[in-house]
């Protein structure tokens, strides 16, 4: 099992992350690894998950050659060994869920698993997902609630999802896009929309529209 952490300025939690999610960890039925992914970060983060990978013998740093999302997930996801795939938002994803995700994916491995936020987001960001999710079901014919929700599990016999090739945000439009187009089936994961553990979130409207303009440049 190979979970991909992006990290992007998350100097002041990562740690914290890290230690949760390896508590939550312990007792996995199969061999587990955590693959940080420095994601462009102009903190120290870098060194701070360099210092995590020699602490913990199942953590493994990475730098992305450049910024973003997509990028990170790419990176992570060609170095991963592990036979189940995983990656998710390393400052929103809480341990415990984590490990019920991958409970879950590993008990279904003709599926793919894929996270779904329940209400509880300010209406602004709520909204915005929601027309998102519309515009992907009207341009691509994708019926999911939540096209960024993370955790997204998947076995390695879904091969089109290891030949992803956006760097951005829009690599969950993709991902998706490949699981609807090569008749993957996708089940829904509830899991709670709880607070950043620490620095800011780089998401707003400029976000919002990049998002809506790439879908659509993706469908044209």
């Amino acid at each position: 099992m190979s979970i991909i952490l992006p990290i992007h300025n998350q100097a002041d939690h990562v740690v914290t992350v890290v230690d949760d999610y390896y508590a939550a960890l312990c007792g996995l039925s199969v061999p587990w690894e955590i693959i940080l992914v420095d994601n462009g970060s102009r903190d120290e983060s870098a060194t701070v998950c360099a210092e995590l990978a020699t602490r913990h013998a199942n953590v493994r740093a990475l730098r992305a050659l450049r910024a973003g999302w997509g990028h990170a997930v790419r990176t992570g996801l060609a170095a991963a060994r592990g036979e189940f795939l995983c990656y998710t938002n390393s400052a929103r994803t809480r341990g415990d869920d984590l490990r019920r995700a991958l409970d879950a994916g590993m008990s279904r491995p003709d599926q793919v698993l894929k996270a779904e936020r329940k209400p509880g987001r300010a209406w602004l960001r709520a909204l915005g997902s929601a027309l998102y999710n519309l515009e992907a079901r009207l341009l691509f014919g994708l019926r999911l609630r939540d096209i960024n929700g993370t955790p997204k599990l998947f076995h390695r016999r879904f091969e089109a999802l290891l030949d992803l090739r956006r760097d951005d945000d829009l690599i969950d439009l993709e991902f998706c896009i490949a699981c609807h187009r090569h008749g993957y089936s996708i089940v829904p994961f509830g899991v709670a929309s709880g607070d950043r553990r620490g620095g800011r979130s780089t998401t707003g409207w400029r976000t919002a529209m990049r998002l809506y303009r790439g879908a659509l440049a993706m469908r044209l």
